[in-house]
């Protein structure tokens, strides 16, 4: 039986970077299906494990933790993989995460919700989305026109949770044919032992779109 245990939703990106992590870096763990549309992390038996009432949740002994940056932190410690080599690496791994909260992934994910999800269609919130996603796409594509992950030139922590999201195929408004060092540096996570898609790796994941 595997140590570690991860609630997860396929459509979600933010599970998909914790078990991106895991494959990686070759960590056997067990997946536990959450009905995140049906509203199972909104019920009383998952707010008991994860009072945020969110996924993911990863089990390793008798640790619970919430948080995707939180748990690839632990999962760097545990592991030895990906994680920072000094003090100095350890504050950028932060800076890059908590960008990636507030802007990266926060308004890119809402709007694919929205647009590629719900089919909402176009409307001034979807707009204002947009507006943000692409000025912070457009931050983190000039910084990986100087280096080819996010540190430097080895693959963090930090690169893990800004590329949550970035291997999702659903609508979204963006081409990412406008990020060309995007593009390059998600090639470059998905040529890395180990890697599969959020398709092939996250329970209830909807089938790729040809």
């Amino acid at each position: 039986m595997a140590d570690y245990k991860l609630y997860a939703f396929g459509e979600s990106g933010n599970c998909y970077k914790v078990a991106m992590m895991l494959a990686l870096t070759g960590t056997p763990w067990e997946r536990l299906p959450v009905d995140y549309f049906n509203g199972e992390t909104r019920g009383e038996e998952f707010r008991a494990i994860n009072e945020m009432g969110e996924a993911p949740v990863l089990l390793h002994g008798d640790k619970v933790l919430s948080q995707s940056g939180v748990i690839l932190d632990y999962l760097a410690e545990q592991t030895g993989r990906f994680g920072a080599e000094n003090e100095d690496e350890r504050r950028e791994i932060l800076r890059w995460t908590l960008f990636d909260n507030h802007k990266f992934t926060s308004y890119y994910a809402t709007l694919r919700f929205l647009v590629g999800l719900q089919k909402s269609g176009e409307n001034p919130v979807t707009e204002f989305l947009r507006g943000r996603a692409r000025a912070a796409f457009a931050i983190v594509d000039e910084h990986l026109g100087n280096s080819d992950f996010l540190i430097g030139n080895r693959l963090t922590i930090a690169d893990l949770s800004l590329a949550g999201y970035i291997f999702f195929d659903e609508a979204t408004g963006m081409d990412l044919a406008d990020y060309p060092n995007i593009l390059a540096w998600r090639a470059r996570i998905a040529a890395m032992p180990g890697w599969k898609s959020p398709y092939e790796l996250v329970p209830h994941a909807p089938k790729a779109r040809g």
